[in-house]
């Protein structure tokens, strides 16, 4: 990177005491700051944000889209909307990140944000019937062509009364099931209590079992 950065044009301009003046080499410099950028943590990503640095936003997109895109589409059941509802997450985000004062991490501020774009736009919709990235963490190597069929029919069937829950019974669970989220950062992501979150996620498993007719635990 040294070598990179000291590259000299061959019209360089020779000074009277023998100084080379070195021109840059502006993709080399671009490589630099994006190498720069990478190693950013999040306070300094998101004040790399603020300073206008080009790509550090584009850099926490990048960071985060995967799990923002999976929480939306916890809400919403089909890959269309989640993709939307992504979009508008993200535009949120780089609109209000001058009020992000790192009281708790960037994924956690996203959750929030996500959790919001969500229920104030998604309504109860029919049954979600779209699988997401083809039902990963699953192993179906030793399943069944009937084993295969009935996993797909009860997956179908939790979504659907997923759908069916109060707002905040359904962003507990999403959080809780789905993401592994820790009572308190759900707490953090919903603006609520731990208290209120475990009521939350309690009552949505009794009424998923009685929605569906299984213990779903």
């Amino acid at each position: 990177m040294a070598r990179a950065l000291a590259w000299t044009t061959p019209g360089a301009t020779k000074l009277d005491w023998g100084l080379t003046v070195v021109q840059p080499n502006p993709a080399a410099a671009a490589d630099a700051v994006s190498v720069r950028l990478h190693e950013l943590g999040e306070p300094e990503l998101v004040a790399a944000c603020l300073e206008g640095r080009i790509g550090a936003f584009d850099l926490i997109v990048e960071r985060h889209r995967r799990a923002v895109y999976q929480l939306c589409y916890r809400f919403v059941g089909n890959h269309e909307d989640a993709s939307d509802l992504s979009q508008d997450v993200f535009l949120r985000a780089y609109r209000g990140l001058k009020n992000f004062r790192g009281q708790s991490s960037l994924s956690t501020w996203l959750h929030r944000i996500s959790v919001n774009v969500c229920l104030n736009r998604v309504s109860v919709k029919a049954p979600q019937t779209e699988p997401i990235e083809n039902e990963q963490h699953v192993d179906t190597r030793s399943e069944s062509p009937s084993e295969h069929v009935l996993r797909g029919e009860r997956a179908v069937r939790v979504r659907a009364a997923v759908a069916r829950l109060p707002e905040k019974q359904r962003a507990a669970l999403i959080l809780r099931m789905y993401h592994d989220m820790s009572h308190q950062e759900i707490a953090d992501a919903v603006g609520s209590s731990v208290g209120a979150v475990k009521a939350n996620v309690f009552h949505a498993l009794q009424n998923l079992k009685r929605l569906i007719g299984e213990d779903v635990r």
